[in-house]
């Protein structure tokens, strides 16, 4: 199964959902690519990540280019603009897929709650790539919860 996980900066966000779904399944291949890659992963993404034992400090942001020939069976944008924006793709996709999560980076304040922002994010992206790994790759059916009912 190979993942292609598509943000702007491929810093935080995506960056994030990579560590976790490597870390949910070491057989997974699993990608991450930014439609405007920044120079490095966010620090903080890095530390929030290390504080639920996935190391993602060796990580570098990478160019959706280099990923358009290849085929995919999973590409999932993380942010509105990169779904906005996404690339066509020469090679196969066999499923896209938006799991939207606001950026922690661009919240401004205090460090506590910017620190804040990013430990949501992680959680959130945490929980819902969690979710797609059981029920698209495993196939499982999970209850709903009494919000989507």
């Amino acid at each position: 199964m190979k993942i292609l996980i598509l943000c702007t900066g491929n810093s935080c966000r995506s960056q994030m959902a990579h560590g976790f779904l490597q870390s949910f399944d070491a057989n997974l291949q699993v990608f991450s690519a930014g439609t405007h890659p920044a120079e490095q992963v966010n620090p903080q993404a890095v530390e929030v990540m290390a504080e639920t034992g996935i190391d993602i400090s060796h990580h570098c942001p990478t160019d959706v280019a280099t990923c358009l020939n290849e085929t995919w069976d999973y590409v999932i944008t993380v942010c509105d603009h990169a779904r906005e924006s996404c690339p066509a793709f020469s090679g196969e996709v066999r499923h896209r897929l938006h799991i939207g999560i606001e950026d922690p980076s661009e919240v401004t304040g205090s460090p506590e709650t910017i620190r804040q922002a990013f430990i949501q994010a992680r959680d959130l992206i945490k929980e819902r790539f969690s979710r797609f790994y059981l029920t698209e790759i495993l196939g499982k059916e999970l209850p709903r919860c009494a919000c989507e009912r």
